[in-house]
């Protein structure tokens, strides 16, 4: 028995979206080198308390900057 469209159509968003997932994943981890490296960040020495205070204040940072525009 073949697949019917709707579970074709079905796979292909499975697809679609598996690499939207893996793009945003890749860009979240892009980002977080460059700013770690843009830094002088050490990896082994961040914990979580300090990657979250890192990101509040860049997110401060970027929404005053879209608000100022």
């Amino acid at each position: 028995m073949s697949q019917s469209n709707l579970e074709k159509q079905e796979a292909k968003l499975k697809q679609i979206n598996q690499k939207i997932k893996d793009e945003k994943n890749k860009i979240e981890q892009n980002l977080g080198k460059q700013i770690i490296r843009s830094s002088n960040l050490d990896y082994g020495t961040l914990t979580t308390p300090q990657i979250k205070m890192i990101a509040k204040k860049i997110a401060v940072f970027l929404n005053q900057d879209k608000n100022n525009q």
